[in-house]
């Protein structure tokens, strides 16, 4: 017999503007706590100095953290030019500094080079793995850490402010696996400078967005409470964009069983208007009851439609 899960079963997704000085798993703990969930998680880490927008899932809706963390992500942050840190960001240890200040023109027209798809070399303190350790545990150890680039994309990045000559405010548009933190560090070099981040807020991830998100410590004094579930929003709030169609009573059954249900002509046509899009083969599609309770995630194969995530909303 299998031992009962501690906690309750919690299903959904609580939109956390995170404080600064808290990691991001203090932040899940914390909300676990708030709802005695039996299981947590997030779509995204954020720095201990960087705030805004943390998404955590409870229960079921860990499943559908891969979706979130591919989303497009908008950030507003503060370059401080002069300084380089070996954190990147302001918590680090000096390492170089410079006199050069560059101005808002010079910024701006450097900017095109830093947009679109990038080579990029994550900082050494990131979560990257490198031989089965993360990048700043080796780090703080004092050993060298050599990360290779990789290929991201900016989608926008925009100059929003220059208080004074030594910052630089902006805001940047950007997708999966993008570091502020060395944009700004390798846009620094660029401008025969260097520098770091000194202030860092994620606005939106996906169909998050800080204007939905509750602060930590308001969510805290629901501990336990009823008034904690208004902010707890569907699984499905991280699937926006992924075709979404109701299936009947015999098909959930078969779906949550694990089993694929045929494509029917019904169906097909609802995806095809859902989609957009006229080669279906290999499709993700999120199947609900018509009463709108999540049931699985399934790719559409062969006539069929295949479950590969499936929604279990027992007890533990």
């Amino acid at each position: 017999m299998s031992r009962r899960r501690k906690g309750s079963a919690v299903h959904g997704w609580v939109i956390v503007d995170k404080p600064q000085g808290l990691t991001s798993t203090q932040v899940v703990t914390a909300v676990r706590r708030v709802f005695d969930a039996q299981k947590a998680g997030h779509a995204g880490t954020l720095d201990p100095m960087a705030t805004g927008v943390l998404a955590v899932a409870l229960g079921e809706a860990t499943k559908t953290v891969p979706f979130a963390m591919e989303a497009e992500k908008t950030y507003r942050f503060t370059a401080r030019w002069g300084e380089a840190r070996d954190s990147d960001d302001a918590e680090g240890r000096l390492t170089a500094e410079s006199g050069i200040r560059p101005r808002r023109e010079q910024i701006e027209a450097l900017l095109p080079r830093f947009i679109g798809e990038i080579a990029q070399v994550p900082p050494a303190y990131s979560a990257i793995k490198v031989h089965g350790e993360r990048a700043y545990d080796l780090a703080r150890e004092g050993e060298a850490v050599a990360l290779e680039p990789r290929s991201v994309a900016i989608h926008e990045a925009r100059v929003t402010g220059t208080p004074d000559a030594d910052h630089t405010d902006f805001e940047m548009r950007c997708g999966k696996g993008a570091y502020v933190r060395a944009w700004v560090r390798d846009l620094a070099r660029a401008l025969g400078t260097v520098g770091h981040v000194s202030r860092l807020r994620r606005t939106a991830i996906g169909g998050f967005s800080e204007k939905d998100a509750v602060p930590l410590e308001t969510l805290q004094r629901s501990m336990h409470s009823p008034a904690a579930f208004e902010y707890l929003r569907p699984i499905s709030t991280a699937l926006d964009g992924i075709p979404a169609l109701a299936v009947t009573g015999p098909d959930a059954v078969r779906l949550r069983s694990g089993n694929p249900i045929l494509m029917r002509a019904n169906l097909f046509a609802r995806l095809s208007e859902e989609a957009d899009n006229d080669d279906l083969q290999g499709l993700t599609v999120y199947l609900s009851t018509g009463d709108g309770e999540p049931v699985a995630l399934a790719a559409l194969q062969a006539g069929e439609l295949r479950p590969f995530r499936v929604f279990n909303f027992g007890t533990g």
